[in-house]
C-alpha cells in the first residue's frame, strides 16, 4: 500500500492511497465469504458450502465489484489512519476513485489540528493579583443568606404600616395626563420593599402605607430605562396596598448554621467559613481569568488551524450547556431564543461560536504545552486533589458514589489529573503582585 499525504487548510488531510490488485482480491474473498454466510439461496441448505460462481450469479459481478471496492477502501483507510497516526474529527469523504487496478482512491478527512508552539513562549511572564476577602464582603454574604431565608407573616394589626423589607401585595396603574399608560397596570402583585424590582423611588415611597391605603406616587423613569417609550418619562402611579406581610429574617444561631452547612459553628466560626468560601470562589474565578489571559499570550507564539467540523462540535457542546442552564432557570430554550428574536443557528453564530473557539484553543494549547513541559501529576498529588473534591460534599451516598468514580485509571480521575496539570502549568507563568 502506498500513501501520499497532503495537508490542506482547516486541518484537512488529503490522502491518496494506492493498493495492489492482489491485496484488493483479499477483500473480494471477504465479501464473498460474508455473502455465503448471510444469504439464502434456493437449492442450498443453510451451512452448506456455496461455490463462488453461484454467489456471483446471484448478485452479479458488478455488485460484487462495488462491494469489494467499498470494503477495500474502508480497510485501507483504517490502516492508513494507524500508519500515519491520524486522529479524525469527523467522517472521511471520498473525493475520487481514479483507478481500480491498482485501486487508487483520494480521501479527505478533518483531523485534530497540529499545535506548533514556538520557543518564545518561555519568555511569557504575567502577574496575578493577591486575593483577599474584606469584612464588607463577608457581611454582604451574610445579608444575602438572610434575604434568601427570610420568611413572611401576615400583618394582623391594621395600624401596622409597611416598612422596608416587608412584602406588600398591590394593585397599581401608571397615568399620564389622566390616562392609563399601557403596560403599567399590575394586579395582586407581591412586592418586597427594598428589592429594587421597580423604578427607583417607587418602593421607598410606599413605606408607611396601611392595608387598604391608596397612594399616588410621582415616579421618573431612568434615562437608560430598557423600554425606550418610558426612558426619562415622569409618571404618576396610583397604588393600593391590599396586603402587608412582615419580614422575619433568620438569626445566625448554631442550629440555623448547622442546617445551612452541616457544621456546628457560632457566628464568628461561620464568618470564617464564609470568608474561606468567598476566597475559594475568587480563586476559581481568578484561575479561569488567568487561563484566558495566558491563552491570549500563547496564541502569539502558536500556529493552530482549527477545522470547521471540530468547531461545529464544540459549538454544539457549549450550546447544550447553555440550554441546560436556561432549563435550570425554568425557561425553555425556544422561548429564550424567541425573546432574543434569533434562530438557533443565528444564536450559535453570534453568541456561542466565539466561546467554543476560545475553549478549543485553550484545550489544544495547554495539552501541547503539558507535553512540552513534561507536566506529571503523581498519584500522591491526586490523592490530595480527590480529598479536596470529597470535602465539598457532606451526604454519605454522594461521597460513596464519588469514591467509586474517582479511582486511578477512571475517566473522572484522569480528567481531574489533566486539569490539575493545567493548573500547575498556568501557575508557572504567573508571579503575584506585591
Amino acid at each position: 500500500m502506498k500513501v501520499e499525504k497532503k495537508m490542506l487548510p482547516k486541518s484537512i488531510v488529503e490522502l491518496t492511497i494506492e493498493e495492489s490488485k492482489e491485496n484488493v482480491a483479499k477483500f473480494r474473498s471477504k465479501v464473498l465469504a460474508d455473502l455465503k454466510k448471510n444469504t439464502d439461496i434456493k437449492g442450498f441448505r443453510k451451512g452448506v458450502k456455496i461455490p463462488d460462481d453461484i454467489i456471483v450469479r446471484q448478485f452479479g459481478e458488478e455488485r460484487i465489484l462495488q462491494m469489494t471496492i467499498e470494503r477495500a477502501i474502508d480497510g485501507i483507510y483504517r490502516d492508513t489512519l494507524k500508519k500515519e497516526k491520524l486522529m479524525p474529527v469527523s467522517q472521511a469523504e471520498i473525493q475520487d476513485v481514479s483507478s481500480q487496478d491498482p485501486l487508487i482512491v483520494k480521501i479527505q478527512v478533518e483531523v485534530f489540528p497540529e499545535v506548533d508552539i514556538k520557543p518564545g513562549y518561555k519568555k511569557v511572564k504575567l502577574t496575578k493579583q493577591k486575593l483577599s476577602v474584606s469584612k464588607q464582603e463577608v457581611e454582604a454574604a451574610l445579608s444575602d443568606i438572610q434575604t434568601r431565608f427570610t420568611h413572611f407573616h401576615d400583618v394582623t394589626d391594621p395600624k401596622q404600616a409597611a416598612a422596608m423589607w416587608d412584602k406588600v401585595t398591590i394593585d397599581t396603574d401608571g397615568y399620564e395626563a389622566g390616562k392609563i399608560l399601557e403596560a403599567t397596570s399590575m394586579r395582586d402583585y407581591p412586592l418586597v420593599l427594598g428589592s429594587n424590582l421597580l423604578v427607583p423611588g417607587f418602593e421607598e415611597d410606599m413605606v408607611g402605607m396601611l392595608v387598604g391605603d391608596e397612594r399616588e406616587l410621582d415616579v421618573t423613569f431612568p434615562k437608560d430605562y430598557h423600554n425606550a417609550d418610558f426612558a426619562g418619562k415622569k409618571t404618576k402611579f396610583k397604588v393600593t396596598a391590599k396586603k402587608i406581610e412582615h419580614a422575619h429574617k433568620p438569626e445566625f444561631t448554631p442550629e440555623f448554621i448547622k442546617d445551612l452547612r452541616g457544621e456546628e459553628l457560632d457566628l464568628n466560626g461561620f464568618k470564617k467559613l464564609i470568608e474561606s468560601e468567598i476566597l475559594d470562589t475568587k480563586r476559581s474565578n481568578d484561575q479561569m481569568q488567568r487561563e484566558l489571559s495566558l491563552i491570549e499570550e500563547l496564541l502569539k507564539h502558536t500556529t493552530l488551524d482549527i477545522g470547521d467540523k471540530l468547531l461545529e462540535q464544540q459549538t454544539e457542546q457549549v450550546f447544550n450547556e447553555i440550554k441546560e442552564n436556561v432549563s435550570k432557570d425554568g425557561m425553555k430554550m425556544a422561548d429564550y431564543l424567541s425573546s432574543l428574536n434569533l434562530s438557533e443557528e443565528d444564536y450559535k453564530k453570534q453568541h456561542v461560536e466565539a466561546t467554543a473557539l476560545k475553549r478549543l484553543q485553550g484545550e489544544l494549547i495547554l495539552n501541547k504545552l503539558a507535553e512540552l513541559e513534561k507536566i506529571n501529576i503523581s498519584d500522591d498529588d491526586m490523592k490530595v486533589e480527590v480529598e479536596k473534591v470529597m470535602k465539598v460534599y457532606q451526604a454519605e451516598d454522594v461521597l460513596n458514589k464519588l469514591k467509586e468514580l474517582y479511582v486511578p485509571g477512571s475517566k473522572y480521575f484522569e480528567e481531574l489529573r489533566r486539569r490539575v496539570g493545567f493548573r500547575r502549568l498556568i501557575d508557572s507563568f504567573f508571579t503575584e503582585t506585591k
